[in-house]
């Protein structure tokens, strides 16, 4: 199945600052583009890089004023809904973990999996380790937490625990540090997801949020929002929490004045319109 998906941030900055931006599918999902394309205006320069988690990142400099970019793409995906893990897939004793996994067992600033723990073992203590009880937690976080409640960007998940509503990004948040206590490794992931197979009417398209655990050999997703299989779901971001993959950080004064987000099916045959007039990336 292809997709078209980007977004376009606008920004207005006192003085010229740097920036990291974080839009473009995972480096593990990379071999899926057909085509992309970075815009801005005015024209800046950017360059690219893999942080150690496998993210794409581009930095660039924001100039004095009022700027804009974009990413535009079309990629290829699986037309199937996510994956889900099987028997097979236990969830592993600490101790027999691969010492690259014991890093997803830390608590974090935004997963305070420590300060959870009692509260993580209380709820699903009695839940049969593995793929169920990674269930049960999506299931108590989809019927006890309320979607919408904006959140400010440093809300931590005692804080979602405690008050019962959030947004995406908190039912993530809050998956993985009731995971993580619980002694199942977790990592927090953002990306693009399109709305196929699913009834509208549909909000404005925007990023989506979920996380992923290790069970078996393999880490599978999990979405505590929307707690089923979706189609099209393509990872831009993976972090311990959501500030190590922040779609645009910046090192100086610039304020965030608007931004768009597209995910749509297009068909197989389909390509990238022409360049825009403004310069590219």
């Amino acid at each position: 199945m292809r997709l078209r998906l980007g977004c376009r941030f606008e920004h207005e900055a006192s003085s010229p600052t740097p920036a990291v931006v974080l839009v473009e599918p995972h480096f593990e999902a990379a071999g899926g583009i057909v085509a992309e394309r970075w815009i801005s205006e005015p024209a800046v320069e950017a360059t690219s890089f893999v942080d150690l988690y496998g993210n794409r990142c581009r930095r660039l400099l924001l100039p004095e004023g009022v700027s804009t970019f974009s990413y535009d793409a079309l990629v290829t995906v699986a037309p199937d809904p996510d994956p889900v893990p099987g028997p097979d897939d236990v969830q592993h004793r600490v101790e027999a973990l691969p010492d690259e996994l014991l890093h997803w067992l830390l608590a974090s600033r935004l997963c305070e999996s420590d300060t959870m723990s009692d509260r993580a073992w209380e709820l699903f203590g009695s839940t049969t380790p593995g793929v169920e009880r990674v269930q049960a937690v999506c299931d108590w976080i989809h019927g006890n937490v309320a979607y919408g409640v904006e959140s400010v960007p440093a809300t931590t998940t005692l804080e979602i625990f405690e008050r019962r509503g959030g947004m995406c990004r908190d039912f993530a948040h809050l998956g993985v540090t009731l995971c993580r206590a619980l002694g199942i490794p977790a990592r927090y992931v953002f990306g693009y997801m399109p709305d196929i197979g699913i009834p509208g009417p549909y909000p404005p398209m925007d990023f989506h949020a979920w996380f992923e655990v290790w069970l078996g050999s393999s880490w599978w997703t999990f979405d505590a929002r929307f707690n089923t299989p979706r189609i099209g779901r393509l990872p831009i971001g993976r972090g311990r929490d959501a500030v190590d993959v922040a779609m645009v950080t910046t090192y100086g004064p610039a304020s965030l004045r608007g931004m768009a987000v597209w995910t749509d099916e297009m068909p197989d045959d389909a390509a990238l319109a022409a360049e825009p007039t403004s310069s590219a990336l």
